[in-house]
């Protein structure tokens, strides 16, 4: 299962929305006859790449055991139903991570499996598959996604000086393993305040890049300039969630390739919960923040952010944007309180993972 948890990791980067799967066939000496994760989109999953690697090496898998970091599924979607592939295979035991929270699966694949007289065991690498799928299991438990804001800031909490200049607060490993997790999520998200001062691009730039996450941003009254940087990025979507859509400014952008999405709340903002249920609508399983302080506040005012990534590097620089703005609070136990999941030194930085109290897809 090690070798199968392994092989799902490396699948993060290519295969969303689907869920990324290991599979690792097994023989009655305890050889791997064949291995594969799932692919992208449409392609194969990763028990159709296991039995295709085990045929392309002459392996007969009459009996084996697969190792699987989820169910395998059960329903006819972009793919056929794996656990029939399974079943015709041959493979005699099938040991899996952990249940599809799919309801199109949700134990179908289990039940199917053994009505073929497979042996079916269930719970090994079940924390980490759902750990390396906790977006997919977001959508699927709650029908919202996984919402993971990054920020880098100085020790005293500072994200740039008075005068706006942030770069670099933190070192280039540190932003490289931004990088990193930009890649893993399905969208990037930000507000319109950091494309105007910052002209970002907002993409994963890292050799080993294969799929581009989609950039979504919170434009409320269609501010976005048809010449700024992020246009310049290929093989992404746009996606632009504004309150108030005049006709000129949206066809314009439209033709400058973004899809524009009116989604306004009482106040003339844009429903940040509802676009999240949108975004979850399109398959959107991990949303990647990257903003200002003022859209990170409103994430957190309206408790949409399940886990902060923070890098902080050992810098005072006394004054300057935080990471968010909300409040005033009048008492302590108002303070939005999250609980440490990860502490890691990346470069001379440090990365702090936290996720806020009761924030789980289930």
């Amino acid at each position: 299962m090690r070798l199968a948890l392994d092989l799902a990791a490396r699948a993060r980067p290519v295969c969303s929305p689907n869920p990324a799967v290991g599979c690792v066939l097994v023989g009655a000496d305890g050889a791997v006859l064949g291995q594969g994760h799932t692919q992208a989109v449409g392609q194969a999953h990763a028990e159709i790449m296991a039995l295709r690697d085990a045929a392309a090496r002459g392996h007969s898998v009459v009996g084996a055991t697969a190792y699987v970091t989820l169910e395998p599924c059960a329903h006819q979607g972009r793919t056929g139903p794996c656990c029939d592939a399974l079943v015709a295979a041959g493979i005699g035991r099938v040991v899996a991570s952990i249940q599809d929270p799919n309801q199109r699966v949700a134990g179908e694949g289990f039940a199917r499996l053994r009505a073929a007289g497979v042996e079916v065991q269930v719970g090994s690498g079940a924390d980490e598959s759902r750990e390396l799928n906790i977006g997919f299991f977001a959508r699927m438990l709650r029908g919202m996604p996984w919402v993971r804001m990054k920020a880098a800031s100085s020790l005293d909490g500072r994200t740039a000086l008075p005068n706006g200049v942030s770069q670099w607060i933190t070192s280039p490993e540190a932003r490289a393993d931004g990088h990193a997790w930009r890649a893993r999520a399905c969208v990037v998200l930000t507000g319109i305040g950091t494309v105007l001062e910052d002209d970002p691009r907002l993409d994963a730039r890292l050799p080993e890049v294969m799929r581009q996450p989609d950039l979504v941003l919170i434009d409320s009254r269609l501010e976005t300039p048809l010449d700024a940087r992020l246009w310049t990025v290929l093989g992404r979507r746009v996606r632009i969630y504004t309150a108030a859509a005049p006709d000129a400014r949206r066809q314009a952008l439209l033709e400058r390739g973004a899809e524009v999405i009116a989604l306004p709340d009482a106040r003339g903002k844009v429903d940040l919960a509802a676009m999240l249920r949108d975004l979850a609508a399109r398959e959107v399983n991990e949303v990647h923040v990257e903003a200002g302080h003022k859209l990170n506040g409103s994430l957190l005012r309206e408790r949409l952010v399940d886990e902060l990534l923070l890098y902080q590097a050992p810098l005072l620089l006394g004054e300057g944007p935080g990471i968010a703005a909300f409040g005033p609070l009048s008492e302590l136990a108002e303070g939005l309180r999250f609980e440490w999941r990860e502490v890691q030194r990346v470069g001379a930085d440090l990365r702090l993972r936290a996720s806020g109290l009761g924030r789980t897809p289930s």
